[in-house]
């Protein structure tokens, strides 16, 4: 097949962020199939135009359209459309059997669609989250016409799409709900690199060293976006509640996002930066691993709301891979994953709740062993990506 591929926040693994597309497409490649790759460039620099690149075989269309999470809602919503318009003009010039696209943003399938049409193929439409569903519930659009826009948008998407993926149950349900046919769709989560992240003692040596502040506590991470979303101030309050149990671990944040200064001073002003809570700039996939392999538990965590528990985010599949205990701040499929596979800690939400169960977790070693050989065998068994290359193969030549 030739596969057009279009993901504006694509990903290579010496870039900071998740590396999906980059693994499913270099896949792909390995299999026979050609896959072109059309993007975003978001470095400040003084590129200004189209320019390509060959990462492991895909090749990379790249227009540059700065974007970060510090800019305001405005300016996200220009960088979308501006690289929908770039986006839809540069697909459409090039040849494919079958068009990929993965949200977010919704936008995506603006020109998913358009260079489906021209080229007269399939579109087969990635869910990654539930859009407009989850900026409504979290505030991000209040007003009534542009929440009526963006679901146009989503059944614009859904109605265009021959297949569409999701990324959880939870997300195939709302997709389902927004009355696209649930015999369409089907569900490919994130997946478990089980060579980059298998346990590498040097690896672990190798970020201690570089941070001898940590010395040899055990580590309690979280790798990822400081958003909104991300409720990573909850980590903050469970190393204050784990500092008053005078609990011997420390939690080490590392990433960046619109929110990070504010946990960052929130952990200055509770005394806990520096104590038993580190924040650490972001690293490239290829380095967060030695993270990993200094880890006890692997953390993810979102703010209290339902809507945020089909999420399926990268650092707990990450954390399987590695094999380390897991760990969870909400309910829904992960959370039922923890508890039937016997991988980790379902916390509650209450952080003095959740620092008890820690405590009880530290207080038998053998547990966290256990869970995290159990965690691997989870990855190995039902995430591996190259198991979940082969399911998206499938379902683009179903599309086809």
């Amino acid at each position: 097949m030739k596969i057009v591929y279009l993901h504006q926040y694509f990903n290579t693994p010496d870039m900071v962020g998740g590396t999906r597309s980059y693994e499913l497409a270099r896949r792909l490649v390995a299999k026979g199939h050609e896959v072109e790759m059309v993007t975003s460039w978001r470095e400040r620099d003084d590129r200004r135009d189209w320019f390509t690149s060959n990462e492991a075989g895909i090749k990379v269309h790249w227009l540059p359209v700065p974007y970060g999470n510090q800019m305001s809602y405005r300016q996200r919503v220009a960088a979308f459309l501006r690289f929908a318009w770039g986006a839809a003009r540069k697909a459409a010039s090039l040849q494919a059997d079958v068009v990929y696209a993965t949200s977010t943003p919704l936008t995506i399938a603006l020109p998913a669609v358009y260079a489906a049409r021209r080229m007269r193929c399939p579109m087969v439409f990635e869910v990654r989250d539930l859009w407009p569903t989850v900026p409504i519930a979290v505030g991000a659009l209040r007003n009534p016409l542009t929440i009526w826009s963006a679901r146009k948008l989503e059944r614009f998407a859904y109605r265009n799409a021959t297949r569409v993926v999701a990324l959880s149950p939870g997300m195939a349900e709302g997709v389902a709900a927004a009355g696209y046919s649930a015999a369409n769709i089907r569900v490919i989560p994130n997946s478990a690199d089980l060579k980059m992240f298998s346990h590498d003692d040097e690896g672990a040596q190798r970020f201690r060293a570089a941070r001898p502040e940590l010395d040899s506590r055990p580590i309690i991470l979280y790798a990822g976006t400081f958003g909104l979303i991300n409720g990573v101030e909850w980590v903050v309050r469970l190393a204050v509640e784990s500092k008053l149990r005078a609990l011997d671990c420390c939690f080490v944040l590392v990433g960046d996002g619109a929110e990070k200064e504010k946990v960052t001073r929130l952990a200055r002003e509770l005394g806990v930066l520096g104590n038993n809570c580190f924040i650490y700039e972001s690293l490239p996939k290829s380095s967060i691993v030695d993270a990993f392999s200094a880890s006890a538990v692997v953390v993810s965590t979102t703010i209290d709301l339902p809507e945020l528990e089909a999420n399926s985010a990268n650092k707990f599949f990450d954390g399987l891979a590695a094999g380390k205990t897991v760990a969870v701040n909400y309910g829904g499929w992960q959370a039922e994953l923890i508890e039937d596979y016997e991988v980790g800690m379902a916390w509650p939400r209450e952080p003095s709740q959740a620092a008890d169960v820690l405590a009880d977790w530290f207080a038998q070693p053998d547990r966290l062993r256990v869970a995290g050989n159990n965690a691997r065998q989870l990855a190995e068994g039902r995430f591996s990506r190259d198991l979940l290359a082969e399911q998206l193969e499938r379902v683009l030549l179903e599309a086809v």
